[in-house]
């Protein structure tokens, strides 16, 4: 049998690898239309590789997914998160779980993962063909496939194809021309740029927790949030970018959001928290007495916001300021215009229609003996190890052949 993976990335190389251990007799080849492979893992998690997320269930794990997460509640049941620790930790590569239960290799390095692949693409006789772009798939009446490339035409029994997100719905094009739906691409996973907002001048500053809303829809969510140069990221706004990308785009990246700071759903806990400082620490400054262990730049950011005299003290702040104050922490609203979004670790929201893919086997419905896997389909995770066990569980399945 004669496989074909395209794509030479994270879901293409563990296709490979679960494919040749399938099927040992079968002749496995890697297409990769680049001169690198497997560039996201080398970059993703700052260079340490994040491989998969810690969830103790496989319900918790697909809550993590803005498209595709009831189909991965099946799949993950073939192929979960234990699986990928079992699979790397079996093949020499130990694995640590982070207290926010991102998975790293001990090694703290992406190489480590590299270097595993590659070892097990070597022992199997993996064949890696580097700028090998496959501009066509020609499906035969036989049902055997034929790729087609710059200079020769391929004829391959099975084809996986694990291309990646594309940026733009033309990369997709040669998908869509064998009757698959395309969702349109948009990018997911990136932070806000706030050029009209002074709170960018405290540039490092982390509040965490902090809940984010987006104005006037129901997106939500919670975590660290970092302040940058340019407006603001870390694990909440990243979060929420996921699980609003589509709308975000249709207000072509311009919208407002508040910022909870105590998150707190309940305005009466935070006004109860003002309270016991006034009742407790009545004589000391307000500038000097920050509630929600703030930082001390930050703390009178907001009391400047406020206009608030940073020398009077909390008896006097009286029953105006303490509503004044419940409100920004609270309700705090700054202006996004555009986003920034990391090249290197793009995500994207959209790809092939799931509704094409049977998820048992992830075949196509349109053309027999083709596979999807990872991020071509339109599967995305929020940042924490999400997208690549997508990959893992896809490939893992879609290596099945069946």
């Amino acid at each position: 049998m004669d496989v074909a993976i395209i794509g030479g990335g994270a879901a293409g190389f563990f296709a490979a690898i679960a494919a040749k251990e399938n099927y040992p007799d079968a002749r496995v080849t890697v297409f990769e239309k680049t001169s690198k492979i497997l560039s996201k893992v080398k970059v993703s998690g700052g260079g340490r590789c994040n491989v998969t997320n810690g969830a103790t269930t496989i319900k918790e794990l697909a809550t993590a997914y803005p498209r595709g997460a009831n189909k991965l509640k099946k799949a993950f049941g073939h192929f979960s998160n234990k699986d990928t620790i079992e699979w790397f930790e079996s093949r020499g590569v130990p694995l640590l779980t982070q207290d926010d239960n991102c998975v790293f290799p001990v090694s703290q390095d992406s190489q480590t993962i590299i270097d595993c692949f590659l070892n097990e693409v070597n022992r199997l006789k993996i064949t890696i063909k580097l700028k090998h772009a496959v501009s066509k798939i020609i499906p035969l009446t036989d049902g055997k496939i034929t790729l087609v490339l710059a200079d020769k035409q391929l004829i391959f029994d099975k084809v996986i194809v694990t291309t990646g997100g594309s940026p733009k719905e033309k990369g997709l094009l040669w998908l869509a021309e064998l009757g698959h739906q395309i969702i349109t691409p948009v990018p997911s996973l990136f932070t806000f740029n706030m050029p009209k907002e002074t709170i960018t001048k405290l540039m490092g500053i982390v509040v965490n927790p902090a809940m984010v809303s987006i104005q006037g829809t129901k997106f939500q969510s919670s975590g660290p949030l970092l302040i940058t140069h340019w407006g603001m990221s870390g694990p909440a706004i990243l979060k929420i970018s996921a699980f609003g990308a589509r709308y975000l785009s249709e207000q072509d990246y311009n919208f407002k959001i508040q910022v909870n700071w105590a998150n707190e759903k309940n305005t009466e806990l935070i006004k109860n928290t003002i309270q016991n400082i006034i009742n407790t620490h009545p004589k000391k400054l307000i500038s000097n007495y920050k509630p929600y262990g703030f930082t001390t730049r930050f703390w009178e950011y907001l009391l400047a916001k406020l206009k608030f005299d940073k020398t009077i003290i909390w008896a006097e702040l009286g029953k105006k300021r303490v509503n004044q104050l419940v409100n920004i922490l609270a309700n705090d609203v700054y202006m996004v215009s555009g986003k920034t979004t990391f090249k290197e670790e793009f995500v994207t929201c959209g790809g092939v229609s799931l509704e094409n893919i049977d998820f048992k086997t992830m075949q196509s419905k349109a053309i027999p003996n083709l596979y999807f896997a990872g991020e071509v389909l339109d599967i995305d995770g929020i940042t924490g190890g999400y997208n690549f066990q997508a990959a893992w569980t896809t490939a893992f399945i879609a290596a099945k052949l069946n």
